[in-house]
C-alpha cells in the first residue's frame, strides 16, 4: 500500500497565489478503494462533468454512453460499460493519476498537482478538477454497467 497526500484546504502563501492542498489518499494495487476525503458522488454532477467539454473534457478521447452526443473520441476505451469492467476504486486511480499504471499513456491527472508541463500560470497549482469533482465522475461512471 502506497500513501500520498493529495487536493481540497487551500493554504495561504507570502504574496503569491494561493496554493491548493490535495486530499491524502492510498493506493492499493490498481486502485484508490476509498473515496477522496471521505466524499460521497453524485451520478447527475459526475455526467455533467464528463459531458462538459471545458471542465472534464473526457468526451475529447472517449466515447461516453450516449451515442447522440456529437464529436466522440477514440483514442481511450469506451465510457459505456466501464462500471462492469472497474470498481470504483480502479476508476478512481485512473482519474486522480493513470500515468501510476501506465507511464505512456495520454490520460491527463486530473487530480495531481506536480511534475506537470505547461501548465498556463493560473492553473499551476490547481488539480484539474476537485476532491469533489473526482467522486462525483467516479460516481457517474460506475453506474455504467450496461454497453
Amino acid at each position: 500500500m502506497m500513501r500520498l497526500a493529495f487536493a481540497g484546504a487551500v493554504l495561504a502563501t507570502g504574496g503569491g497565489a494561493p496554493v491548493v492542498g490535495l486530499e491524502s489518499y492510498s493506493v492499493v494495487g490498481d486502485a484508490i478503494p476509498r473515496p477522496l476525503g471521505g466524499l460521497l458522488g453524485d451520478v447527475a454532477r459526475g455526467e455533467a462533468l464528463v459531458r462538459d467539454r471545458e471542465r472534464g473534457n473526457c468526451l475529447i478521447c472517449h466515447r461516453g454512453a450516449d451515442p447522440s452526443e456529437p464529436f466522440q473520441g477514440t483514442i481511450g476505451p469506451p465510457l459505456a460499460g466501464v462500471g462492469a469492467r472497474l470498481v470504483a476504486g480502479q476508476i478512481r486511480l485512473r482519474l486522480v493519476d493513470a500515468s501510476r499504471l501506465n507511464p505512456d499513456t495520454v490520460m491527463p491527472p486530473y487530480f495531481r498537482t506536480e511534475d506537470l508541463h505547461d501548465v498556463a500560470p493560473q492553473y499551476r497549482g490547481k488539480p484539474a478538477l476537485s476532491a469533489q469533482e473526482i467522486e462525483d465522475v467516479v460516481s457517474y461512471l460506475a453506474s455504467l454497467r450496461t454497453l
